[in-house]
C-alpha cells in the first residue's frame, strides 16, 4: 500500500511537470491534460505494451486517471506563478517519483520473467518514457537525451535493484535499495549540478 501511494504521488508530480510545460506553450485545457497524461502514464504504458501486460495498468485501475485530472485542475488553478516556488521543490519531488517508477518498472518486468537487463530497461522506460513523449509533443529535445544526470540515475538504480534481487529474492528489500540508489544519485545531481560530458562534433 505504501508503494502504491508513492506511485500515485509520482503520477501527480509527473502530471504537474506536464501541466507546466503545457502552460509555458499556452495550450488549451485539452492540451494540458494530454501532456499531463503523457508524462505521468506514458512510460508505464509503453512498458506494459512491450511486455504484453495488457490491458495497461491505468485501464484496470482508473485511480491513476483521476489523480492526473485532479492534478491538472489543481495546478491550473493554484500554480499561476511557478517561479515563486522554492527552486528545489519540484525537482526533488520529481526525483522521488522517478525512483518509485524505476522500482515499479523493474519489479513488474521481473514478475513477467524478464532478464535482469530487460528489467533495467523497463525500469528506465517506466521512469523516463513519459517525459520523452511529453518533450516530443512539445517539440523539445527530451531531457534524458541531454547531459543532465537523469536516465543515468535510473540505470544505476535498476542495476542495483536487479543485483539485490539475486541476493535477496522475493523481498521488498531489493526494491527499496534500488529506489534509494536512484533517488540519491538524482538528488546529488540536482544539488551539485552533475552532468555527463556532451558528445560534440567539430563543425569545421
Amino acid at each position: 500500500m505504501i508503494l502504491y501511494l508513492f506511485d500515485l504521488f509520482g503520477t501527480a508530480v509527473f502530471a504537474i511537470s506536464g501541466v507546466l510545460v503545457a502552460g509555458r506553450l499556452r495550450m488549451d485545457p485539452f492540451g494540458v491534460v494530454v501532456l499531463a497524461c503523457a508524462t505521468a502514464i506514458g512510460g508505464g504504458t509503453v512498458r506494459d505494451m512491450a511486455m504484453g501486460a495488457t490491458p495497461a495498468f491505468w485501464i484496470t485501475d482508473t485511480t491513476y486517471i483521476w489523480v492526473i485530472l485532479a492534478t491538472c485542475v489543481a495546478t491550473m488553478l493554484l500554480i499561476r506563478h511557478p517561479r515563486r516556488l522554492p527552486w528545489y521543490v519540484l525537482p526533488c519531488a520529481d526525483a522521488i517519483g522517478l525512483a518509485v517508477f524505476v522500482g515499479i518498472g523493474v519489479d513488474k518486468a521481473l514478475s513477467y520473467g524478464a532478464s535482469p537487463l530487460v528489467a533495467v530497461i523497463m525500469g528506465v522506460i517506466t521512469a523516463c518514457g513519459g517525459g520523452i513523449i511529453r518533450d516530443v509533443l512539445a517539440r523539445e529535445v527530451p531531457m534524458v537525451l541531454r547531459t543532465e544526470v537523469y536516465a543515468t540515475a535510473c540505470i544505476a538504480g535498476g542495476i542495483v535493484h536487479t543485483l539485490a534481487v539475486q541476493v535477496s529474492p522475493g523481498t521488498v528489500t531489493a526494491s527499496i535499495v534500488g529506489m534509494v540508489t536512484t533517488l540519491l544519485i538524482r538528488l546529488a545531481a540536482i544539488r551539485w549540478h552533475l552532468s555527463l560530458p556532451p558528445f560534440a562534433l567539430d563543425r569545421s
